[in-house]
């Protein structure tokens, strides 16, 4: 046997002294990100794009200098939400990402698509690639807090997100019903093999507020979101209701005009 130089890199050899080799990827030179929260879900439909919009509303609002990089590149609903329009811009340096009315940086594929109803009609290592860039390639500045809008399931690209991105926490969305609540599990079992902290759940949907009583209507039925996180020793954040005026503002690119408190003592354990 020869003599171990402690170069891994020109040694196939599988030494129990081999160090694991760190996938994550530096951000663009001149960025300083203080904290990335993972916004993410077991499947689509649950919400999980209103929720990230609302907490970096809420970040804004508290005074912290936000951005939202948006990894559900097949489905990109953050620029619709914010009212945005123009597209991203460039220069020799890199790639800058769009700000919202309020001053939240973004960066979402629908800001360098020609059309926002195009499909991106990719194969997943050039969407997983895509993402990637947006952390790389991307001028963000100086930010306190990126919340990153995670695509739904545990496939290609929320690993390479949790390979590629210094990853704080993550925020898993879910609603009430039972089949959703089994394939959310997967995703936090998913953040666990990767060593991300999961924050809390929040559930979306979760009722409707009657307009003549103010009575609480569980239109999904009962919910089990307490059980799900009691299993995984975590916190209910957050359950947000179905409210017309909140869908509303999402269609028509208001959503930094919300009201309302639900998400209070989600951001307060965000930005702790």
């Amino acid at each position: 046997m020869s003599e171990c130089t402690h170069d891994c890199s020109t040694c196939g050899a599988n030494c129990p002294s081999r160090e694991q080799q760190s996938m994550l990827e530096a951000p663009h030179k001149g960025t300083h990100i203080k904290k990335v929260v993972a916004v993410m879900s077991g499947k689509g439909g649950v919400g999980k794009s209103l929720v990230t919009a609302l907490l970096a509303v809420m970040a804004q609002r508290a005074g912290y200098k936000t951005a939202i990089l948006d990894a559900d590149v097949t489905g990109p609903s953050i620029p619709k939400a914010f009212g945005i329009k123009d597209k991203a811009m460039g220069n020799d340096e890199g790639i800058l990402p769009t700000l919202s009315r309020t001053g939240i940086k973004m960066m979402s594929v629908n800001l360098l698509l020609e059309e926002d109803n195009a499909p991106v009609v990719w194969r997943g290592p050039v969407i997983a690639g895509t993402v990637k860039q947006f952390w790389t390639d991307v001028l963000w500045g100086d930010i306190d807090i990126m919340f990153i809008d995670m695509p739904p399931g545990t496939g290609d690209v929320p690993l390479t997100v949790f390979q590629s991105v210094p990853v704080d926490g993550a925020v898993v969305v879910t609603t009430p019903q039972a089949l959703v609540g089994m394939i959310v599990e997967k995703a936090m079992n998913m953040a666990d093999m990767m060593h991300i902290p999961v924050l809390g759940l929040v559930e979306n949907m979760s009722y409707a507020l009657c307009p003549d009583c103010g009575k609480h209507v569980e239109v999904f039925g009962e919910s089990h979101v307490q059980e799900t996180a009691e299993r995984f020793h975590t916190e209910v954040l957050a359950k947000l209701p179905i409210n017309l005026k909140l869908a509303a503002a999402c269609d028509a690119g208001l959503i930094e005009l919300f009201e309302g408190d639900w998400l209070d003592g989600a951001i307060q354990k965000i930005l702790g």
